[in-house]
């Protein structure tokens, strides 16, 4: 058979880092092409690196058909799978892995939806007719729709989802590189990923000491207070609140006075109606 590669099914996945190549092709010489290749008729779904190892170096191999193949999305969601599985990919890697399974999977329930809804409503039967056709099911699959469901199927925590999926949408393809070679954290990389394009750009130019400066930056300007609303000196709020206290004991004292006052009058009037002022006990 004719094996075809498809070079956007091959780049789908992240290639194989220099030294995981390497240790492939040490394993392939020593062992064989140990697994058999997969393909989806003649085109190549997994195994793209043994097979250019094993051509380069003239070894057999085996292919194997996968007959629940029906289209190219599903050939995606199978590769992600595999891939989720495997120990050796990144962290960053499988929550990319797991958000481009999440729109897949999203994709097909709205085109299921849609589908539903146009499929045309059938006439009412008679009582002794035969039983009508199940209504259409929507297809079951895992639902991503939820933040922890996608953690879970990316072995991630759902912060750490929040920040891959930041750095999906903002940052530019050069601070991606720098997550994936491990140049940078996917947490320092979220923060860097918030600045003008320019300056991510900028910062892995300037290396890895920098990204880590221009995340520190970042952070620490996000815990400062905003401009039009800085604190108050300690100092002044001293003062206010010994101006408080100082009109509540004016307050205090002329409510005192009219007391008194009120109270002398009173006296007036009872020594000029003749009423003797009790004596002290």
């Amino acid at each position: 058979m004719d094996i075809v590669v498809d070079e956007d099914l091959k780049a789908y996945i992240a290639p194989l880092t220099a030294d995981e190549h390497e240790a492939l092709e040490r394993s392939i010489l020593a062992e064989g092409c140990r697994d058999a290749l997969v393909l989806w008729g003649n085109v190549l779904v997994d195994g793209h690196n043994r097979l250019g190892i094993c051509r380069k170096h003239g070894l057999p191999y085996q292919t194997v058909q996968n007959a629940r193949f029906t289209s190219m999305e599903d050939v995606h969601l199978w590769m992600i799978d595999q891939h989720l599985g495997r120990r050796s990919v990144s962290d960053f890697q499988r929550g990319v892995l797991a958000l481009r399974k999440r729109e897949i999977v999203a994709n097909r329930l709205r085109a299921a939806r849609t589908a539903a809804l146009q499929a045309p409503v059938e006439a009412p039967i008679a009582a002794d007719a035969a039983e009508p056709s199940p209504p259409v099911r929507l297809p079951e699959s895992e639902s991503l729709a939820t933040r922890e469901a996608l953690a879970r199927a990316a072995r991630l925590s759902p912060s750490q989802v929040v920040m891959i999926e930041k750095i999906q949408k903002q940052a530019a393809p050069e601070l991606v590189a720098a997550v994936k070679s491990g140049t940078i954290s996917i947490n320092a990389a979220a923060a860097v990923a918030t600045l003008p394009a320019e300056q991510q750009v900028a910062a892995v130019a300037a290396g890895k000491d920098e990204l880590k400066q221009a995340a520190k930056r970042v952070r620490e300007t996000k815990r400062k207070p905003p401009a039009d609303q800085p604190e108050a000196p300690a100092a002044v709020a001293a003062d206010d609140s010994a101006e408080s206290l100082r009109q509540q004991v004016a307050a205090l004292t002329a409510e005192n006075a009219a007391l008194r006052e009120r109270l002398e009058s009173m006296k007036q009037a009872l020594a000029s109606a003749g009423v003797p002022e009790p004596a002290d006990r």
